[in-house]
Formats: C-alpha cells, sequence, structure tokens
C-alpha cells in the first residue's frame, strides 16, 4: 500500500512555530516516525510539503493513480481554500484530514473546516499521532497494508 501525506502553509516550521502548540519536533522529524510506522505495516509513504495551495492541488490529482490513500493536513488553507476541497472532491482516493493541534478548541475561525465535509474523516489534537490514526485506518481499510 502505497499514502501520500500532504502538509499544507507553515507546517515546514514546526518545531519553531508556536511550540507550546505544535510542539517541539519538526517537519523532518513527522516523516521519519511515519515512514517508520509505515515500514512496520507494509506502507510506502511519500510526505509532501508545500506553502503554495496549487502545487497541492497539483499533488492531490496526481495521487489517483498511484496512491491508495491521501492524509492532509491542510494548515490554514482548512479553513477558506475551496479549490483544495474541490481538489479532493474531485478525485476517487480517500482523503483524511489531520492537525496536529484541537482546532475546536482554538480561535473561532479554526473550527471551521471546507474540506472536512469531502473527506473521510477529520482527526485533530492528537499531535503526530494523529497521523498514525490516519494511518491505521488505511491498513485496516485495506487489509493490513498489503499490496
Amino acid at each position: 500500500m502505497k499514502l501520500l501525506i500532504l502538509n499544507g502553509p507553515n507546517l515546514n516550521r514546526l518545531g519553531k512555530r508556536e511550540p507550546d502548540v505544535y510542539g517541539s519536533k519538526t517537519l523532518n522529524d513527522l516523516e521519519s516516525f511515519l515512514k517508520k510506522h509505515g515500514e512496520s505495516a507494509n506502507v510506502r509513504v511519500t510526505m509532501k510539503q508545500s506553502n503554495w495551495e496549487g502545487q497541492i492541488i497539483d499533488w492531490i490529482h496526481d495521487a489517483e493513480n498511484s496512491y491508495n490513500g491521501i492524509i492532509i493536513n491542510p494548515g490554514a488553507f482548512t479553513h477558506y481554500s475551496y479549490a483544495i476541497r474541490d481538489a479532493v472532491a474531485g478525485i476517487t482516493l480517500p482523503v483524511v484530514e489531520v492537525h496536529i493541534s484541537n482546532v475546536h478548541a482554538r480561535e473561532e475561525f479554526r473550527k471551521e473546516s471546507v474540506i472536512a465535509p469531502v473527506c473521510v474523516g477529520q482527526i485533530s489534537g492528537f499531535g503526530f499521532e494523529g497521523y498514525l490514526m490516519g494511518m491505521d485506518y488505511f491498513i485496516r481499510r485495506e487489509g493490513h497494508g498489503t499490496d
């Protein structure tokens, strides 16, 4: 099985940006953590990050023929990117939305996701573990991560 993990704007600043909210670990730490978990379950993980909406949309479109599912942390695009929402709605792959912080316990504007309604689910507030929860969903869905 192959999973694409997409991270949106400012997630390249993990470890430096608001460590009281997002923790002290970096995006590279997250990638290592997820790839290690993937290897133990026979899942190939590809992780990408962009601060550019169009790049994320292109990756979503391109994923349809190469991956079994997508885990996306859209960052701030969560709240207003109808373009990313439409890209997710326009593919047949299942998508899980993930957030490191509990967006529902933060500022009011963070509580609304325009992307979640076209995803199979949303995971919020469990730090890096939320990505693992998303991966485990796909592993169970696809039959224990076998190709």
